[in-house]
């Protein structure tokens, strides 16, 4: 279990939602795991599909999830190397706005998921002990290198489960 001290509390649910038995490695393999075997059969008509005016959609989804997943491996590594900057943080939105996802091949996006999360496991992999237990800031906010591990598995976690309910 990640101390609360390692992270704000807007992340708990995200780290809360995952095995707190598994290791950081073994939440996002699993948590990809499901992933791909729920959207690698989703019909063309759903990639487009948003539940709700103003809601994104799936391929959206998955962009934003691709990106998210880019910014906080970015800080996770600089918090390992010792980075004491404060990280800016980054605007959800302006991102899936800008993303083009919509234009975007589902596979390919499906695709470019499973390669980010293999170099974020190996990346996660290359950090020894002490490495995890570094804490930095990003947008204010202190978090530790371990919580964001979990933070990206359970963030995944999250938006796959709003996929399951809402939008399949």
């Amino acid at each position: 279990m990640i101390p609360t001290t390692e992270y704000v509390p807007y992340y708990t649910s995200f780290i809360t939602s995952l095995s707190q038995e598994n290791s950081i490695i073994q939440n996002l393999e699993d948590v990809q795991s499901e992933f791909e075997n729920t959207l690698r059969n989703v019909s063309s008509e759903k990639e487009n599909f948003a539940y709700a005016e103003g809601k994104w959609t799936i391929k959206e989804l998955i962009q934003h999830i691709i990106d998210s997943e880019r910014v906080f491996c970015y800080r996770a590594l600089c918090f390992a190397r010792n980075d004491k900057q404060d990280l800016p943080g980054f605007d959800q939105d302006m991102f899936v706005v800008n993303s083009v996802a919509q234009q975007r091949d589902y596979n390919e996006l499906l695709n470019e998921m499973d390669l980010l999360r293999k170099g974020t496991i190996q990346l996660f992999k290359s950090f020894t002990a002490e490495d995890l237990l570094n804490i930095g800031s990003g947008s204010g906010n202190k978090i530790s290198v371990r919580a964001l591990g979990m933070v990206m598995a359970g963030h995944q976690q999250h938006h796959l489960n709003v996929i399951k309910e809402r939008y399949l």
